[in-house]
């Protein structure tokens, strides 16, 4: 919205920060959960990321050991996609935004 002062027009302030908000890395990230099974899992891998079988049991295997894995980084609105997939497979899911290292 642009506001007419005295005759001049004065643009809003726009920070930057919130604009890049949405920008960068993120981790599609699965969470251990008790209902699953884990061949449920690895098939829902392989089924949604694309992952061999040797790679969905590993991060099968992780959700389980650990309580979570990131099977996928990259940008936010394919990260979006594979979250929102992997939960319509009933799947816990988040998406985690990967701060770049100091």
């Amino acid at each position: 919205m642009v506001s007419f002062i005295g005759g001049e027009s004065v643009s809003p302030e726009v920070d930057v920060e919130d604009a890049t908000e949405l920008s960068g890395v993120w981790s599609v990230v699965v969470l251990n959960d008790p209902v699953n099974l884990m061949s449920y899992v690895t098939m829902v891998l392989k089924r949604v990321i694309g992952m061999s079988q040797s790679e969905a049991e590993t991060h099968m295997m992780e959700v389980h050991e650990l309580g979570r894995s990131v099977v996928w980084t990259g940008e936010r609105e394919k990260a979006e996609a594979y979250l929102y997939q992997l939960q319509e497979w009933h799947l816990t899911a988040i998406l985690e935004k990967n701060e770049p290292s100091a």
